[in-house]
This record gives C-alpha cells, sequence and structure tokens, in this order.
C-alpha cells in the first residue's frame, strides 16, 4: 500500500516532468527548495514561500508545492527543536514550559506575549537561515545524482493516471 502511494504520489509525477523534458537538475532543486522553505519553522507561511521561490527561481510550481506537501508533519516534528535551538544559539533560557504558561502570558499582557512570540520565532528562522543553504545543496546534490540514473522510458504512463 506504502509503495503503491509512493508510486502514484511522488514517483510518477516526477517522471511525467522528466518526461516532458524538464532536466534532473530543475527538479531536484525545485524539490531542495521545496523541502526546505516546507520545514520553515513559522506556521502557515510555506505555500506563499514556495509560490514565490518557484517564481523567483524559475523553479517548477507542482513540484516544489508537492515537496512542501509532502514534508508538512517533518514541519511540524521541527517546529520546537528551530525553537530551541533559537533560544539556545542566542543564549536565552527555554521559551516556555507548556502550553499553559503561554495562555497565562497572553491573559497577563497580550503584548508582551506578542512581542516573545515574534523574538522566539525570529530566532527559530535565523537558525533556518544557517541551516538553509547547506541542507539545499545536499538534497539538491543527491536529487540530482539519482534522477539522473532514472530511466523515464522505465516507467510507462497509463492513461488511467
Amino acid at each position: 500500500m506504502l509503495k503503491g502511494y509512493f508510486q502514484r504520489k511522488i514517483l510518477t509525477p516526477v517522471v511525467k516532468m522528466l518526461k516532458q523534458g524538464i532536466s534532473p537538475e530543475k527538479i531536484a532543486l525545485s524539490i531542495a527548495w521545496g523541502v526546505m522553505l516546507g520545514i520553515f519553522p513559522v506556521l502557515g507561511t510555506t505555500t506563499i514561500l514556495c509560490t514565490v521561490a518557484a517564481g523567483m527561481l524559475r523553479l517548477n510550481l507542482p513540484i516544489i508545492q508537492l515537496a512542501n506537501w509532502l514534508v508538512y508533519p517533518l514541519q511540524i516534528i521541527l517546529l520546537v527543536p528551530f525553537l530551541v535551538a533559537g533560544g539556545y544559539l542566542f543564549g536565552n533560557e527555554p521559551f516556555m514550559q507548556d502550553a499553559g504558561e503561554l495562555i497565562v502570558l497572553f491573559k497577563s499582557n497580550w503584548f508582551d506575549a506578542f512581542y516573545l512570540l515574534w523574538e522566539v520565532l525570529l530566532q527559530a528562522v535565523l537558525v533556518w537561515l544557517i541551516l538553509a543553504p547547506v541542507v539545499i545543496l545536499l538534497i539538491y546534490r543527491v536529487l540530482k545524482s539519482l534522477l539522473r540514473r532514472l530511466p523515464a522510458h522505465r516507467f510507462p504512463m497509463d492513461s488511467k493516471q
């Protein structure tokens, strides 16, 4: 079942792009940017970021959005590590112990709460910015090598797909 899902949702669209003449390099770069922008530590921004990046860098929009969509669970999982790493990098105490602490902060002084959230998110984004070039380059190189070996003619397209 998982193999069929992988074939239908990931491999088939990539092979279709290869058959349309999109280079393995362009596909690899689109996926690399989609993955990295997909884990951006500010929830609700990744679709717009991927769209802007695709336009500015002339990347393939469907592929970058597919990669973005596929790594959404990873964005949720990595949110806390980005927040913690940002605090560690800037020498701050841990952001909060639990969600109740944040609720109390918002009830007592919502302006300070927003300022604290802004500061913590900015630190997480800076950690992401430090990692982004290295991760994009790594993903790009690995995928480019794999895609160059992927013979598009081995995957005939069904009319029902």
